[in-house]
């Protein structure tokens, strides 16, 4: 009896399989001797192999590469002088030092889960807050424009970006040739192509909402607002040469910045900034306010700080935190709401439907995505549903609404409801104010001369390998912009060298030689 229970003995560290059974040999096959060949029902090798195979859930399009960490974001509830009550009811800002927990993925954009963190690209920075009442995701960019103003294009964009569908590899002609037959990209490539285009480290850089949204008083009123993360670590960018050293050493190094400062308590923070406009088209405006390629300029419409992030936890799992981390546009409290701003509306479908592609129909019941709150719906099934929204007392029987029979209700309105105007036809236009260069040319002045040089040195670079109806094609958008931006692009491009490849990342520098250097440096060895 004694031997048995000796033999049989769980303790708190034993391996076992996913129905709970001890795993005794974790180390060969069942086989028909010690050579094999293995028998059919090695079940526990089957459950092991069949869970391997599955343990990748389908990349994201974009925003594949990221790292995460868990923090706090705590309220100063005022805008100004103002309590912030006078223009949103959003619980999450009301009162001074309340502290609500936060998740935030940042990532890179175009390329893959394992691509370098050096690459020139816009970074995300998504925040999701678990509020008392829901969540609300914050879903933005490092950079606080975008390279277009209509959803529609969002496809065209990404494919243009992305590698070439043929090569694999990423293609400067391919991402030119959309971007030079898109004017409104250009205030978005002189962000991209400057050292901006490369924060140092994801700690070290600004975010933005990028949209522009609403907020929403008890009274019913509501005005438009645009949100930046300023860190208070400062900002850091990197030149390509110094991004391509780095890279040379460590591809993962702003996951590992991010990791370490957490690790060593060094907690990194960020303060909440938000700019607001009455709500309206603003005819005395050169721009559409919401029009997301245009920055709203500061001196008319003031950064007024609203809160501070810090985040003090690392996951515990980067798979199931990170990885299954899910983010969508459209995911607000009440207090908050959409405008009509283009993008932003095709987002708020995307995003959401992305997530239940890549994590499945009930990816808001992971510990991750659920809210910190009671939950209760009528919803259930689908692939992998663990557990149904219940609340303590419900009808079982009951999974509709309205029911006399003890099911769920609506919930009363916090405030009164805000309730825009709208008319208008319907058609497929662009907005009027389009000013596709104006505040290229305003950034570009503004650029300190480092910033001036290294912007022209990328762009001359990658434009001279492009087909000569692309380069004048961006010269004219730069000439528009600023004479100097125009001229000294011109004049590079026409003492540029032409004779390497445009398949390359963005600004690489004689990336194209790389396979004929592997070559020329192999070592020759013989076949064993």
């Amino acid at each position: 009896m004694t031997q048995q229970n000796d033999s049989t003995h769980e303790q708190d560290m034993t391996l076992t399989n996913r129905q709970g059974h001890p795993i005794t040999n974790n180390q060969n096959l069942r086989t028909v001797g010690n050579r094999g060949p293995a028998t059919l029902e090695n079940y526990d090798f089957l459950e092991k192999m069949s869970h391997f195979d599955r343990e990748r859930v389908p990349e994201r399009v974009v925003h594949a590469r990221g790292a995460g960490a868990h923090g706090y974001f705590e309220s100063y509830g005022v805008v100004g002088k103002e309590p912030i009550s006078k223009y949103t009811r959003a619980k999450v800002f009301q009162e001074k030092g309340k502290k609500t927990p936060v998740f935030v993925r940042f990532s890179t954009v175009i390329h893959g889960g394992h691509s370098p963190e050096t690459l020139r690209d816009p970074r995300g920075f998504a925040v999701k807050f678990y509020t008392e009442d829901g969540n609300w995701d914050l879903v933005g960019n490092n950079l606080k424009i975008f390279f277009i103003r209509d959803a529609l294009k969002f496809p065209d964009m990404i494919h243009a970006f992305k590698p070439d569908p043929i090569t694999n590899i990423q293609n400067v002609e391919r991402f030119f040739d959309f971007c030079a037959s898109s004017p409104e990209t250009f205030h978005m490539v002189t962000f991209v192509y400057s050292p901006w285009g490369i924060p140092a480290n994801y700690r070290m850089m600004q975010g933005s909402g990028v949209n522009t949204y609403k907020w929403v008083n008890s009274e019913g009123k509501a005005v438009l607002v645009k949100y930046h993360w300023e860190p208070l670590q400062g900002i850091k960018n990197l030149t390509q040469k110094e991004a391509e050293e780095i890279q040379q050493k460590n591809f993962n190094h702003a996951t590992q910045d991010l990791y370490d400062a957490i690790e060593r308590k060094d907690f990194p923070e960020w303060e909440l900034h938000v700019q607001i406009m009455e709500d309206g088209p603003h005819p005395e405006l050169d721009f559409d306010p919401l029009d997301d390629t245009k920055l709203w300029p500061n001196d008319q419409f003031p950064w007024y700080p609203v809160g501070k992030m810090v985040l003090n936890k690392n996951p515990e799992d980067y798979f199931a935190e990170v990885e299954q981390a899910t983010f969508g546009t459209g995911v607000l409290v009440d207090g908050l709401d959409f405008s009509d701003d283009k993008m932003l509306q095709g987002r708020t479908f995307s995003y959401s439907d992305t997530q239940r592609h890549r994590v499945g129909a009930n990816y808001l019941q992971l510990p991750i995505n659920a809210p910190k709150k009671r939950v209760a719906t009528n919803q259930h099934g689908g692939q992998m549903m663990y557990k149904r929204d219940l609340a303590p007392g419900q009808n079982p029987h009951i999974n509709y609404e309205p029911s006399m029979l003890n099911g769920l209700r609506e919930a009363t309105q916090a405030g009164k409801e805000y309730t825009p105007f709208v008319e208008g036809n319907l058609v497929r236009e662009s907005i009027d104010r389009q000013s596709n260069t104006k505040q290229a040319g305003e950034t570009y002045r503004n650029f300190e001369q480092w910033e001036r040089d290294e912007l022209l040195e990328n762009l001359i670079r990658d434009l001279s390998v492009c087909h000569e109806d692309i380069q004048n094609a961006m010269i004219a958008l730069a000439e528009e912009a600023d004479e100097e931006y125009g001229r000294l692009l011109k004049e590079g491009l026409n003492n540029a060298q032409k004779d390497s490849s445009a398949s390359k990342p963005l600004g690489n520098i004689n990336g194209d030689q790389a396979p004929q250097d592997a070559v020329k440096k192999g070592h020759d060895a013989e076949p064993y």
